[in-house]
């Protein structure tokens, strides 16, 4: 599986790195603008990501704005549902209107940090990234 990290806080992309390297290649961005430029630049080398953890408070595009222009770039390059990348937000932010948006936009799944490792290894089989 290959995996994109958006995260701009060091300790948070440490712990996403450790925890989600067991299940495949990690690629870190430290804000939106990045990942949007890695996600294109995967997808345009033939090797795009099965996974994207995007947390929703960074710099240049929040995660919302990364959501929407990944998505936005799926849809123009003719990549059907069933094999878009699996896109978890991953945030503090738990109040139901950010939530109702992610999931307006895309999203696949939302984590509440601290990340609970059991939960979202219970998401990763349920979006059958892993066994």
């Amino acid at each position: 599986m290959k995996i994109l990290i958006a995260e701009d806080d060091f300790a948070s992309r440490k712990f996403m790195l450790r925890f989600l390297s067991k299940y495949g290649e990690c690629d870190i961005t430290v804000d939106g603008l990045e990942a949007v430029d890695a996600f294109l630049m995967a997808l345009e080398g033939g090797d795009g990501y099965d996974l994207v953890c995007l947390d929703i408070m960074m710099p240049a595009l929040d995660g919302y704005q990364t959501l929407k222009a990944i998505r936005d770039i799926e849809k123009e390059k003719g990549i059907p549902d069933d094999k878009r990348a699996k896109i978890i937000m991953t945030t503090a932010l738990n109040e139901g209107r950010n939530v109702t948006k992610a999931f307006e936009l895309g999203c696949v799944a939302y984590a509440g940090k601290p990340i609970d490792e059991e939960k979202f290894e219970n998401v990763l089989r349920k979006l059958e990234l892993i066994q």
